[in-house]
C-alpha cells in the first residue's frame, strides 16, 4: 500500500460460505485495516469481528443497523459488500456513502443473482465496482469484475483418494432440490461405492469428511461450482459437477490452465460416475493432483488478495 495510513476497509454484512472472512484475514496480511460486520453469525461459517445478532421486529432491527452505520461511517474509507446486501436499505446506503465520499464495492456469491434481470440487479451499479466469482456469474453482470474465490492453502493439506476399490463418494447438500441429492442418489444406486451425505455439521466436521473421499460429486443444477468443490480440489479430490461449457472454456483462456472438475448433467452423472469408479486408484490420484495444481493457479487466497487490493488501489485514486 502506498498511502501513509492503512486503508480502512469494512466487509459487511454477512459471512457466507466463510469467504468474506476469508478475504479480510488475508488483506491483514497485506497491510490492510480490515473487519468483518454481520448481521447475525451463521451456524456454519461463524467468524466475524462484530455480529449486530439482530431480532425482533423491523423497527428494532433498523435501528441497530442505522447505529452500527454511525460508528463506523468515520472510520472507513471503503465498505464492501457480499451478497447483494447493505447495512441499511440501498436506496439510503449508496447516496450516503457518495455524499461522503465512501468508497464501496458489492461482490456477489452466486444465487444472489443467478436468474435475475439486468432491472433486478440494478442496484449493484451504484457501488464503485462490482465482483462476480466466475466466467458464469458474470453473464447476469457482465460488466463486474471476476475475481474467483480465495482459500488459504496452506491450511488445507492434500489428501489423495485411498486404494481402497469401492470408493467413498461424498455430496454435502446446502439444498437438496438445489444440488440434485435425488439424482445422485439413484447415480450411486447399483455401483459398488459407499455414498456419504453430509449435511447439517459444522464447516470443521464436513471437512474431516471431504478428507476421506475418493470422489466428490458437487452440484447439477447451477452451471458451476462453490466452496465445497474448491475446498475439495485443494484436498486433491476428483469433483463431479455440472458446468457451462462457456464458462469452462473462458476461464481456461483466462487462466491458461485445463478445468479439471468432470462435466455431468443428471442425465449422464451414473454414466461418468461408473466409468470413473471403474478406472481405480491410480485415476482418481491423477485426477486429485490436476485438481490440485488447478486451485492453486485459481483459487489461492493470495492470488484473489491481489485482485482485491488493486481494485480497492483503483477506486481509491
Amino acid at each position: 500500500m502506498t498511502s501513509r495510513r492503512p486503508l480502512r476497509v469494512v466487509h459487511c454484512p454477512v459471512n457466507t460460505a466463510g469467504i468474506p472472512w476469508t478475504n479480510v484475514q488475508a488483506l491483514r496480511e497485506r497491510g490492510v485495516d480490515a473487519s468483518l460486520v454481520v448481521f447475525n453469525r451463521y451456524t456454519l461459517h461463524p467468524e466475524a469481528d462484530r455480529s449486530l445478532e439482530l431480532e425482533g421486529g423491523l423497527v428494532r432491527r433498523q435501528l441497530a443497523q442505522w447505529k452500527v452505520l454511525a460508528e463506523l461511517l468515520p472510520r472507513t474509507d471503503l465498505f464492501h459488500f457480499t451478497f447483494g446486501l447493505t447495512l441499511v436499505p440501498q436506496s439510503l446506503q449508496f447516496p450516503i456513502l457518495r455524499a461522503l465520499r465512501k468508497r464501496s464495492v458489492m461482490q456477489y456469491l452466486g444465487s444472489d443473482i443467478r436468474g435475475k434481470t439486468p432491472e433486478e440487479l440494478a442496484y449493484g451499479r451504484k457501488a464503485g465496482a462490482e465482483i462476480v466469482g466466475s466466467y458464469d456469474a458474470i453473464r447476469w453482470v457482465p460488466h463486474a469484475t471476476v475475481i474467483p474465490p480465495g482459500i488459504d492453502l496452506a491450511r488445507v493439506t492434500p489428501a489423495q483418494p485411498s486404494g481402497r476399490r469401492r470408493p467413498v463418494v461424498v455430496h454435502a447438500p446446502s439444498s437438496r432440490r438445489r444440488k440434485g441429492t435425488d439424482h445422485v442418489v439413484r447415480a450411486c444406486e447399483g455401483l459398488d461405492v459407499e455414498l456419504r451425505i453430509v449435511e447439517g455439521v459444522r464447516h470443521d466436521e464436513a471437512l474431516a469428511h471431504y478428507r476421506e473421499a475418493d470422489i466428490v460429486v458437487d452440484q447439477l443444477n447451477a452451471g458451476w461450482y462453490g466452496l465445497l468443490a474448491i475446498e475439495c480440489l485443494a484436498l486433491g479430490k476428483p469433483v463431479l459437477t455440472f458446468l457451462h461449457d462457456e464458462a469452462r472454456a473462458r476461464t481456461e483462456q483466462a487462466y491458461g490452465v485445463e478445468v479439471p472438475l468432470v462435466g455431468v448433467t443428471t442425465e449422464t452423472l451414473r454414466e461418468r460416475l461408473a466409468h470413473l469408479v471403474d478406472a481405480g486408484p491410480s485415476e482418481w490420484r491423477r485426477v486429485g493432483d490436476a485438481s490440485r495444481d488447478y486451485v492453486e493457479r485459481v483459487h489461492d487466497v493470495e492470488r484473489a488478495t491481489d485482485k482485491l487490493v488493486e481494485l480497492y488501489e483503483g477506486l481509491r485514486r
